[in-house]
């Protein structure tokens, strides 16, 4: 196997890892934003789910992270070979939207409180770190 063949390779690999511990990620943010939601506003279905991550505001905060594996889909889905280019500056983006800061964005914000509340969103955080540090 030649050696850009075997690069190719690696590179889809990362990728799919990195969406697969992201989605990982974004289910338990999303389960934690229902939670805090259903305990308002009472039991909601799979449906009324779908259509609160879209449209309502509390579940704004998500739409980055989605938007974050959607591009990586993109990215394995492509015609075009993966460069090294852009897998690095997904990595980037990836670091720099899953920095939590009490006085970030709101992004930053809330992710940093479901790391705080959260055991299960601090492992998955660690998981993708743990990737994104193996391949800086």
């Amino acid at each position: 196997m030649s050696n850009t063949l075997q690069q190719r390779i690696n590179r889809h690999q990362l990728l799919s890892e990195l969406r697969i511990k992201l989605l990982r990620l974004h289910k338990l943010l999303l389960d934690a934003e229902r939670d805090a939601y259903q305990q308002v506003w009472g039991q909601v279905s799979r449906g009324q789910l779908l259509q609160l991550v879209i449209h309502h505001e509390q579940f704004a905060w998500l739409h980055r992270l989605s938007e974050m594996i959607v591009q990586i889909d993109e990215l394995l889905q492509s015609d075009e070979p993966l460069t090294t280019e852009a897998i690095a500056e997904l990595m980037t983006d990836v670091r720099s939207l899953l920095s939590p800061g009490e006085l970030g964005d709101e992004f930053a914000v809330k992710y940093d409180a479901a790391l705080q509340g959260n055991p299960d969103v601090v492992l998955a955080h660690a998981e993708v770190v743990r990737l994104l540090v193996a391949d800086a």
